[in-house]
């Protein structure tokens, strides 16, 4: 822990064991820096504040999360959190394995609710973002990021992890994302043009 001059580290320094250093969280660390990179991206920006406009527009009424769990048949939607990172790839995962379930569900609350306001918001979510190439190439290319990294996220967290191993980890997913960018785009392409076609 951090606070070598007065706090908990101090004290450990002080009481416990002399030798006691500070060790920054690896996951932490992955995950402070995955907040970082999406925050310096526009594009990134507008993509997630999509998903939580989608997640948002039926959460805040049980009829319209009553559409959604009708439309759907597995993952439900799940808000972004700005602390905990896996709650990307879990928002991400949910939208990118149901996009024509979501759509159809976003048709329907734009046709039945009672607010103008949502209608059309559920409208547009369901006309133009979801049917915006460059969105549905973006949710198959943060998919992939976010679940590898989220994957070595885990693994960071085991209890019996050591600081070598935690090393090579990150290597792995660094060379794993050196890897994705010679052919893992075109392989995203290839999948948004069947999500695409999938929903006409």
């Amino acid at each position: 822990m951090k606070g070598k001059n007065q706090r908990v580290q101090k004290k450990l320094l002080d009481i416990n064991n002399p030798r006691a250093f500070y060790s920054a969280c690896a996951c932490h660390s992955l995950n402070l820096t995955s907040c970082d990179m999406a925050k310096s991206c526009t594009k990134a920006n507008s993509f997630f504040g999509i998903i939580q406009r989608i997640y948002t527009i039926f959460a805040k009424s049980t009829k319209r999360w009553q559409i959604l769990k009708d439309n759907i048949s597995g993952l439900t939607l799940k808000s972004l959190s700005s602390i905990r990172w896996e709650s990307h790839v879990n928002s991400v995962k949910a939208i990118r394995f149901q996009m024509d379930d979501i759509r159809e569900a976003l048709l329907h609350v734009s046709k039945t609710d009672n607010e103008d306001n949502i209608c059309s918001e559920a409208y547009s979510l369901a006309t133009n973002e979801l049917g915006d190439y460059e969105f549905l190439v973006g949710i198959v290319l943060w998919y992939e990021i976010l679940f590898a990294i989220n994957l070595v996220s885990k693994q960071l967290q085991e209890k019996d992890m050591l600081i070598d191993v935690a090393i090579e980890k990150v290597e792995g997913l660094v060379s794993h994302f050196k890897k994705y960018r010679e052919i893992g785009f075109s392989n995203a392409l290839e999948s948004a043009k069947e999500i695409a076609q999938k929903m006409d």
